[in-house]
C-alpha cells in the first residue's frame, strides 16, 4: 500500500486508523488519568500545589519541547518506526512512574513519559496525513479526534476507579499493556512513510534544546511565582526570553530546523495554531481544576469526579466524525468560531458549581455545553492546521500543532491557579477553592472568546475545499494577502512507502 492510498472503506485503511487511534489515545489518557489522581498524590507525598503542578508539567514540558524533533525524526527515519519506538518507550516510562518511591522520582519519570510521547503524538497524525487519500482525510481525522478524545475523556473514570479501588500506581500500570498493544498493532498494519529529503539533512539538535530550555525555564518561573515573585522567578523568565530570542537565528541557520521558518509563512497555519493555543489553554485549565474542585468542594470521590466528564466522551464519540465532515463541506471558520463560543459558555456555566449542587443541576449542564463546543473545535482545527502545510512537512506540521496544544495546557496549569489565587495547600481547602474556581473559569471563558475571534478573522473558509477532481492543488502563500495560504488537503507528495 503506497502512502496516500488508504481509504476508510478498505480493511487496510480501517486497521491503520485503529492503530493510530490506539497509540494517541494512550497518550491522551495519561493527562486526564493523572489529573484525577492529583489530590490522592498530594496526600500520599504531602505535596503542595506547586509540586502537583510539576507532576503534570514535567510531562508537558518535555512533550511540548520535543514534539517538533519527534516529527522531524518521523519524517527522516519513518513515521511508523518512530511511532512504534515511542510507544515501547512510553510503556517503560509508565512502569517507572508506577514504581516511584518519592515525588521527585515520579516527576522525573513523568518527564521521560513526555520524551516518549513526543514520538507517538506527531507520528499518529503524520501517518494519517501521509497515508490517507485527501477526500477521506478530514473524516479520518474526525474519527482520530473522537476515539483519541475518548481516551482523554474515559481517563478520569478509569483513573478514578483505579485510585479509589487499587491505588495511584495502578493509573500508570494501566498504560503499560495499552501502549505495548498499540505498538504491536501499528507494526503489523501501518504502511511506512517518510520524507526522502529529510534523510539528507542533519538533525537540528540546537533548535530542539533551545525550545526545551525556553519551556522548562518559563514553566519553572510561572510555577514558582505562585509562592511569590523572587530572584529565581526573574532568572527563569530571563532564560526563557533569551532562549526564544535565540531560536529565530538558530532555525534560520539550521539545514533541517525543527521549526521550519517556511512553515511559519503560511498565514492559515498560523491562524489554526493561534486558535489551538487559546482554546487548549482553556481546555487545560478546565480539566486541571474541575476534578480538584469536585473532590474538594462537592466531596466527590476520585471515581465520581472522573465520571462527571463522561458526557464529553459520548459527544466526541457520536459527533466528532461529523464535525470533521462539516468543516470540509462548509469550511472550518464557522465551526471553529461557533465552537469556541460554545466552549466559553460551557466554561462560564461550570464556574457556577457550588457546594451542595447536585450533578444534574450544577455539573451536567456545563459539561454538556463545554463538550459540544469541544466537538466543533478538535477535528476542524487539526484538519485546518495540517491542510495549511505542505505534505512533505506532515510530521513537522502535526508536531507543531500538538506542541502548541500541549504548551497551552502547560501554561494553563502554571498560570490559572496563580491568577485565581491558589497556592500552597489551598487546593485542599473548600473555602479557597470555592473562591478561586469561578475566577479561573471566567479566565478560561475569555480565552474561548479570543479563540472565536482569531478563527473568524484569520482562518480561511476554503482551506479544506478539494480542488477539481477531488484533489487540492498545492499553492504558494500569497504574501500580499494576510489570509492567503495553501487551500486544501492534498495527497502526499514526495512520500515513499516501505514494503
Amino acid at each position: 500500500m503506497s502512502a496516500g492510498g488508504l481509504r476508510l472503506g478498505d480493511r487496510a485503511g480501517r486497521l491503520a486508523l485503529v492503530a493510530t487511534v490506539a497509540g494517541s489515545a494512550v497518550v491522551l489518557l495519561n493527562a486526564t488519568v493523572v489529573n484525577v489522581a492529583l489530590p490522592t498524590l498530594g496526600r500520599a507525598f504531602d505535596a503542595e500545589l506547586t509540586q502537583l503542578q510539576w507532576v503534570l508539567n514535567a510531562y508537558l514540558v518535555t512533550l511540548s519541547a520535543l514534539l517538533l524533533l519527534g516529527g522531524v525524526l518521523g519524517d527522516r527515519y519513518g513515521r511508523r518506526r518512530a511511532y512504534v519506538i515511542g510507544l515501547v518507550a512510553y510503556a517503560a516510562a509508565s512502569a517507572l512512574c508506577a514504581l516511584a518511591p518519592s515525588l521527585a522520582w515520579l516527576i522525573a519519570a513523568r518527564a521521560l513519559q513526555g520524551v516518549a510521547g513526543a514520538l507517538v503524538t506527531p507520528g499518529s497524525l503524520a501517518i494519517l496525513q501521509a497515508g490517507f487519500a485527501p477526500e477521506d482525510l478530514p473524516v479520518a481525522i474526525g474519527y482520530w479526534s473522537a476515539f483519541g478524545g475518548i481516551g482523554a475523556a474515559v481517563g478520569p473514570v478509569v483513573g478514578g476507579w483505579l485510585v479509589d479501588a487499587v491505588g495511584w500506581p495502578a493509573v500508570f500500570w494501566l498504560e503499560v499493556p495499552l501502549a505495548l498493544g498499540a505498538a504491536l498493532l501499528a507494526a503489523r498494519t501501518v504502511p511506512e512513510s517518510f520524507d526522502p529529503a529529510a534523510r539528507r539533512r542533519p538533525l537540528d539538535v540546537a533548535g530542539a534544546l533551545t525550545v526545551t530550555l525556553a519551556l522548562a525555564a518559563g514553566s519553572f518561573a510561572l510555577l514558582r511565582a505562585g509562592d511569590g515573585v523572587d530572584a529565581p522567578v526573574w532568572f527563569g523568565l530571563a532564560v526563557a526570553v533569551a532562549a526564544l530570542a535565540a531560536l529565530h537565528p538558530i532555525e534560520h541557520r539550521a539545514a533541517a530546523p525543527v521549526l521550519p521558518p517556511s512553515l511559519l509563512r503560511h498565514p492559515t497555519f498560523l491562524a489554526a495554531n493561534g486558535v489551538t493555543l487559546v482554546v487548549y489553554a482553556a481546555l487545560g485549565g478546565v480539566f486541571f481544576l474541575l476534578v480538584i474542585h469536585l473532590q474538594t468542594v462537592l466531596g466527590y470521590t476520585a471515581l465520581q469526579a472522573g465520571a462527571a466528564s463522561l458526557p464529553i466522551t459520548l459527544l466526541l464519540l457520536v459527533l466528532s466524525g461529523r464535525a470533521g465532515a462539516l468543516a470540509q463541506r462548509v469550511g472550518p471558520r464557522g465551526p471553529l468560531a461557533v465552537g469556541s463560543l460554545v466552549l466559553a459558555a460551557g466554561t462560564v456555566v461550570l464556574g457556577g458549581i457550588e457546594a451542595g449542587d447536585t450533578y444534574a443541576r450544577g455539573v451536567l449542564p456545563g459539561v454538556v455545553v463545554f463538550g459540544l463546543g469541544l466537538v466543533l473545535i478538535v477535528a476542524p482545527v487539526t484538519a485546518t492546521a495540517l491542510a495549511a502545510a505542505p505534505d512533505r512537512q506532515a510530521g513537522v506540521a502535526s508536531a507543531v500543532n500538538n506542541a502548541v496544544a500541549r504548551t497551552a495546557q502547560l501554561l494553563a496549569v502554571a498560570v490559572l491557579p496563580l491568577v485565581a489565587g491558589l497556592s500552597g495547600d489551598a487546593y485542599a481547602d473548600p473555602a479557597a477553592m470555592s473562591t478561586a474556581f469561578p475566577v479561573a473559569m471566567r479566565v478560561a471563558a475569555a480565552l474561548g472568546v479570543l479563540g472565536a475571534g482569531v478563527a473568524w478573522m484569520f482562518v480561511r473558509h476554503d482551506v479544506l475545499t478539494p480542488a477539481v477532481g477531488g484533489e487540492a492543488a498545492e499553492l504558494e502563500p500569497c504574501t500580499a494577502c494576510p489570509l492567503d495560504g495553501p487551500p486544501a488537503l492534498r495527497p502526499a507528495m514526495g512520500e515513499e512507502a516501505a514494503r
